[in-house]
This record gives C-alpha cells, structure tokens and sequence, in this order.
C-alpha cells in the first residue's frame, strides 16, 4: 500500500505521518509513506525527525499540476492536509489563502481523478460553518464561513464535494474542532500562550476572552481521520470533535495553572475582525463507526505544555524568525 500525504510537514499531517510510520494504524501497516509539503513558514521537516528515513519527501506545492500528475499515480491513499490556516494571516493577506485552500484542493482531487486514486480524505475544519450560539453543527448544517480562512476551507470542501458526485471520485471530508498538541507551530493559541509565559512575555487575549473553542488533541484528530480513511463514504462529511468545550477565558486558565503563571501575564487586546462566538460539533455519525475521543483535556494540555518546556530548540528558533 502506498500513501500520500500532502502537506506532512505541517503540524497535524506531521502527527498523522508519525503516528502511521510508527504502527498506530494497524490497517495500513508496512504502507510506503510520500510526504508532499512546499515547506512555508508553518512546514518544518523537523517535524519529522522522529520518522527520519521512512518516508519519500517531495519539496513541491500543491497547485503545481504537472509536480501533481507525477507524484499521485500509484499512491492508494492521497489525505490532503495541506493548508493555510491561521485566521489572523487571512485577514492581512487572503490570497494566499484562496489559492492553497480552493486551486490547491482543486488541482489534488483533479490528479486524483486522473490517477484513478482508489481513496482520497479532505482535512477540514468546523470554522466553514461559522459560528453557532447554542447546540451543536450536524455534517449537513448550512456553510456560513467568516473569515478569509474560514470561506477558502469551505471553497476547497464544495469542490470535493462535487468532485465526488460529478466524477464519482471516492472522496471524503473530514472537520474537527480546535487542535492542540506538540509540533503546533507557535502563532496558534496554545503554543503562543506557553512559549510567551515561559519566555517571560503577555498572553494576549482577544476582546472579552468569552469566546468559545471545542479542543481535539491533535492524535484523536489523526484517528478520527484515519478511520474515515478507511471507512468513509464518497462525498460524505464526518466530524471529529474533541472533548473540551470552553472559553478562551477558561483555556487560559489551564495553561497559567500547568506553568504557575498568574493572570498578570494576560494582556486584552482588540478583538479579532468578524471574531466567530462558538464552534461546536456534533460527531455522532463518526462514533457509530467507533470513534471516542482517548485523550482528556486535562491529561492533553499537562503532556501538551511538557513537550514544549522540554522543546525550547524547536519552537524558538520559529519565534525568533524574521
């Protein structure tokens, strides 16, 4: 069995790549991994090292068709993680956002087609679906995106979508909540809040800091798409939720508990445009094909603000970065 994973350098497709490579998924035991990453900001092969050697990298970017049309042929599995993804990048600068997330996910499943790729899962997120005040988003609730992020993932979800009912390419989608976990690179909310207070620096909170997160650790995540890779259905949107709804307010909390930090530490700062209130997921549909969430809040974030104390020479150099 062959696999590609495009956008294995990033951090969640860096963790599924790690987890694959070291047994956790007994179905595809012995696969030949291919890692596709074009190696921007958020792609480090350092993540990577603890698999050094057991995978074929491709330098290249996923809009480049004829890279594509090379690479693809022969893999049995294509996930596509790659993506731009930091809500407050898309707003200074969404182009770059359009193009990964909607032509890059376009030019994967066209390559896809023409290679006859037996299998193909999306990476998604519950922003396409805006923002909810009570109850949880169902896989058929209505694509309300908010953010140049948000509307670029939902583009890039509708294209798979069609791909799958017009050309019968097996495809399927997943969205997950909030992800946390080592290898996170440091402008997205838990790793920034636990390098600045073990760097002696503020943790800047948006607005009231009521704004409300359901938290998946990034290896639930990873076997919550492995089993939709296995055993998804063409077209079909299954969600991953996590186990810790909460507000910014409460996640800040923890942190500042793990490390004996105080709230002297936070600092408010305007909110974000267009700041979505809630995200919830309902995942019943995955966990009637068996899903259940291993990782606690509590017990993830503990590991979670370990790893990065114990891993200062990976995550400063990324802050210290021009």
């Amino acid at each position: 069995m062959r696999i590609l994973v495009t956008g294995g350098a990033g951090f969640i497709g860096s963790h599924y790549v790690r987890t694959l490579l070291g047994g956790g998924f007994p179905a595809y035991a012995g696969a030949e991994v291919t890692v596709l990453d074009r190696l921007t900001y958020a792609g480090n092969l350092a993540n990577l090292e603890p698999v050094d050697g057991g995978y074929t990298f491709v330098h290249g970017d996923v809009c480049d068709a004829e890279l594509l049309a090379e690479v693809v042929p022969g893999h049995d599995v294509v996930l596509n993680f790659a993506a731009e993804s930091h809500v407050d990048r898309s707003i200074e600068g969404p182009s770059a956002f359009v193009r990964t997330n909607v032509l890059g996910t376009q030019t994967v499943l066209q390559a896809c087609l023409e290679a006859a790729v037996p299998r193909v899962v999306q990476v998604s997120t519950d922003e396409v679906y805006g923002s909810i005040e009570q109850g949880s988003w169902a896989e058929d609730a209505p694509l309300l995106p908010r953010s140049p992020y948000s509307a670029a993932k939902a583009g890039g979800d509708l294209l798979a979508r069609a791909y799958a009912v017009t050309h019968g390419l097996p495809v399927s989608i997943t969205r997950c909540g909030n992800n946390y976990g080592p290898y996170q690179f440091p402008e997205k909310a838990v790793p920034l809040f636990v390098t600045n207070i073990l760097e002696g620096r503020a943790i800047p909170m948006y607005g009231d800091g009521e704004n409300v997160r359901d938290w998946v650790h990034v290896d639930d995540h990873c076997r919550g798409i492995q089993l939709v890779a296995e055993r998804g259905e063409p077209g079909e949107v299954y969600h991953i939720a996590g186990t810790a709804e909460m507000t910014n307010l409460e996640l800040i909390g923890h942190i500042l508990a793990e490390l004996d930090a105080d709230w002297s530490t936070v600092e408010r700062v305007p909110d974000r445009k267009g700041h979505d209130r809630r995200y919830s997921l309902d995942d019943s549909k995955l966990r009637g094909m068996g899903y259940a969430p291993a990782t606690g809040f509590e017990e993830g974030i503990a590991a979670t603000v370990r790893w990065y104390a114990d891993n200062p020479s990976w995550w400063k150099p990324l802050k210290d970065a021009p």
